[in-house]
């Protein structure tokens, strides 16, 4: 008797002697499927070395597919705010530097001026002139140097600032990727902070199966193993410390307020990934009465 056996490279026809030939018209044919009691047949039949080179390829297909298919939007959030971090150690390295070159030229101003962005856009906007009068410097400590001593300053001072943009670039495209993929995410936690969660937890949908617990403590994991080695004082939070809500909570009560967002943040994972409602407006709203 004759018996239809199907696998990755191709339909067969195969008898009850594992007698074996290839389905020429599988419109046509209608056979039974090979019972699970005579698999053995089909497994002898295919040992054939004949079947191997065809094996290899079609395995190289299936492997390569499954591979492309596999990106999706955690693969795109991870790597965008993984180069983010990247692009802060990379710009806060080299404004430091700047800002210790062009204190040879111009020491006053660094002082003036805390913010880094601010710093970089200064020095390429105005001429030292300009900066003496606007922030009124009188007996200047700084070396007279010439145009192309300044000049290297300012093209060091060039690099950061597209370091800054090439970062605001990323934040818009995170947004609008984490728009459509977790929107309660993102409405809670931010662009930044939504981004580093889905990055620790790895996906959206290892992170909505974790426990709020787990949530807070994301980012706090050698905090965590020093104080379960040692015993030192446990970690109250993780990556959620950088959220604004926990920033502007009183110091005595972060631990809590931190607890509180994780709780949230977990449902908002659980509603993202199982296409639930759009709740995170009213989830903020109620961590900001408790916490107020």
């Amino acid at each position: 008797m004759k018996y239809l056996f199907t696998n990755v490279i191709g339909r067969f026809i195969i008898d009850d002697n594992g007698s074996i030939t290839k389905d020429s018209a599988p419109q046509k044919t209608q056979l039974k499927e090979l019972p699970t009691e005579k698999i053995n047949l089909a497994l002898e039949a295919f040992k054939d070395k004949k079947y191997f080179a065809s094996f290899s390829e079609k395995n190289k297909e299936i492997t390569k597919k499954a591979i492309k298919d596999s990106v999706n939007e955690d693969n795109l959030i991870t790597q965008t705010i993984s180069n983010i971090t990247e692009l802060d150690r990379a710009g806060n390295l080299l404004v430091k530097r700047l800002r210790e070159w062009y204190g040879l030229y111009f020491p006053e101003l660094s002082e003036r001026i805390q913010s880094h962005e601010s710093f970089v856009e200064v020095i390429l906007a105005k001429s030292k002139t300009e900066l003496t009068k606007e922030f009124s410097v009188e007996n200047l400590m700084g070396a007279d140097l010439s145009k192309a001593d300044v000049d290297e300053m300012l093209l060091l001072a060039t690099q950061v600032k597209a370091l800054y943009e090439v970062r605001k670039q990323h934040e818009i495209y995170l947004e609008g990727i984490m728009k459509n993929y977790c929107p309660n995410i993102l409405e809670l936690a931010g662009v930044t902070v939504g981004a580093k969660l889905l990055e620790l937890g790895k996906s959206l949908k290892h992170l909505a199966m974790l426990p709020a617990s787990t949530i807070q403590l994301l980012g706090a994991e050698k905090a965590l193993f020093r104080h379960l080695k040692t015993g030192s004082r446990s970690p109250k939070y993780g990556v959620v410390f950088q959220h604004q809500l926990i920033q502007n909570a009183p110091k005595k009560i972060r631990g809590k307020a931190a607890r509180m967002l994780a709780d949230k943040l977990s449902l908002c994972a659980r509603l993202d990934y199982f296409k639930g409602e759009f709740k995170a407006p009213e989830y903020r709203k109620i961590l900001e009465e408790k916490i107020k």
